[in-house]
């Protein structure tokens, strides 16, 4: 099979059948064969109804649904586990990612040899002061900390080998940084296409005010966890260690002022609290990432590594 291309989705009943027939005129034109994997993510409309007639009507249209809403991050893990084809591509169910860029990603895939293609969405068709301004802080930020370049890591659609949807996992709400996610996973060859942006034909945006504070949550834990989930006594214990210094430094500073200077106050300045403090946490710090390394050494997957090749 060519293509798998994976539509999560919440409530898009009007939506579905427009974008299905869309979907399938462009693999028809391209000559692809091709899977259409609609994920219900607990909708309470007619949608299920809808993706069932469109079913019957397609047998190359699947579907599965979610007994309730646990997220667009959940709705593309099952996703990528049911995938078949060589290119898994990704779009949202509201029309406003194009179908007509499936032909572009699945060339610089198969072609250009990228691992991961993500969508650009240049000119946007969303309010500015809800979508784009915080979007462009968003996209500057993640590419800062993370190192990948992308002007729209959040852009629904993308394209991606078969491999590399097999080898991650995607929880929470880290759908935002699946291309993070796969370069801290080998998968370095990460590339861009501009694409076009439509406007919402049907329907209502499903992203509230909250993915402003769970999106750079998301993010610290993906680094941590992508840098120090093998390890973490590695950063709890340098921190620890560095407090507990400094700490240990200002209490010899005081203790050599009160026996050889004649201060005999030494619990009265702030400066005896602050040492104390920074030698509580420094041990509290410590004896976190000591116990995190022993519940990372027990860990069933605490030497699971990708391999990309083998030969015997």
């Amino acid at each position: 099979m060519d293509i798998s291309v994976i539509v999560p989705l919440l409530n898009e009943e009007e939506s579905l059948p427009e974008l299905c027939q869309w979907i399938g005129r462009v693999m028809q034109e391209n000559k692809y064969t091709y899977e259409i994997l609609l994920i219900d993510d607990g909708s309470y409309d007619k949608s299920w109804s809808v993706i069932q007639q469109l079913h019957q009507s397609d047998s190359r249209i699947k579907g599965i649904k979610f007994r309730r809403n646990y997220g667009k991050s959940a709705a593309l893990n099952t996703g990528f586990k049911t995938a078949a084809g060589d290119v898994v591509i990704t779009m949202d169910a509201d029309l406003q990612d194009s179908p007509d860029e499936i032909p572009g990603l699945f060339s610089m895939i198969k072609k250009d040899g990228y691992d991961l293609v993500s969508g650009w969405k240049k000119v946007r068709h969303d309010p500015s002061l809800t979508k784009n301004i915080p979007s462009k802080l968003y996209n500057s930020m993640t590419s800062l900390m993370s190192g990948v370049k992308l002007h729209d890591h959040n852009c629904g659609l993308k394209a991606y080998k078969l491999d590399v949807v097999k080898s991650i996992e995607v929880y929470g709400e880290m759908h935002r940084y699946i291309p993070v996610i796969a370069k801290w996973n080998g998968f370095k060859k990460i590339g861009e296409k501009v694409v076009a942006h439509r406007k919402r034909k049907f329907g209502v945006t499903k992203f509230g005010a909250n993915r402003f504070i769970n999106g750079p949550l998301d993010l610290i834990s993906i680094m941590f966890v992508s840098k120090f989930g093998k390890k973490p006594m590695h950063l709890f214990g340098m921190l620890g260690m560095f407090l507990f210094t400094i700490g240990f430094i200002i209490a010899g500073v005081l203790a050599y002022a009160k026996f050889f200077l004649a201060e005999y106050r030494m619990t009265e300045r702030p400066l005896f609290y602050f040492g104390l403090l920074a030698m509580v946490l420094g041990t509290q710090l410590f004896l976190t990432g000591f116990l995190a390394e022993m519940v990372a050494r027990n860990s069933p997957e605490r030497n699971h590594y990708l391999i990309e090749k083998e030969l015997f």
